[in-house]
């Protein structure tokens, strides 16, 4: 007989979110939403937030495929000198070993869902930077109250 397993889903809001800055200059902040601290997979779900003129540095990973969905704003993505615009609703796949740059070029924050697998200790570095804590802004977009009409 076939055994089965109860899964018991883990199911977090945007005040649960943990905040980076991975550098103390940095332009970036990154609010984990899973990683394998939380999930016992290799795998890092974030929420990345570029101020105004805000960017990655350009970095590059060896195995992990890392996708970016953009919730808010607009930016440019950049990966091995190739260049896209980017703004809400599009998606973006970088290769393992593509070196890439995202920068936001809009006149507000940018927002982007990000996912990397395998984790490849991306939880890790984010961890090991300068807590942050997610503004009212951040909070308003996070919880998709930024887009509500009233009736």
């Amino acid at each position: 007989m076939e055994e089965t397993r109860c899964v018991i889903p883990v199911i977090k809001s945007p005040t649960d979110y943990q905040a980076y800055r991975i550098s103390p200059n940095d332009t970036n902040r990154l609010a984990i939403v899973f990683d394998p601290s939380t999930t016992d997979f290799s795998l890092t779900y974030c929420v990345e937030i570029f101020d105004i003129g805000g960017k990655t540095p350009p970095n590059r990973h060896q195995l992990a495929v890392e996708m970016f969905f953009v919730l808010k704003g607009e930016g440019l993505a950049t990966c091995d000198g190739k260049s896209v615009r980017i703004q809400a609703g599009d998606s973006l796949l970088v290769p393992p070993t593509g070196t890439h740059v995202i920068e936001n070029t809009g006149q507000d924050r940018l927002y982007a869902l990000c996912i990397m697998i395998p984790n490849e200790d991306f939880a890790e570095l984010i961890r090991s930077g300068t807590p942050v804590e997610l503004d009212e802004e951040d909070l308003r977009v996070l919880r998709r109250s930024d887009v509500l009409v009233p009736y």
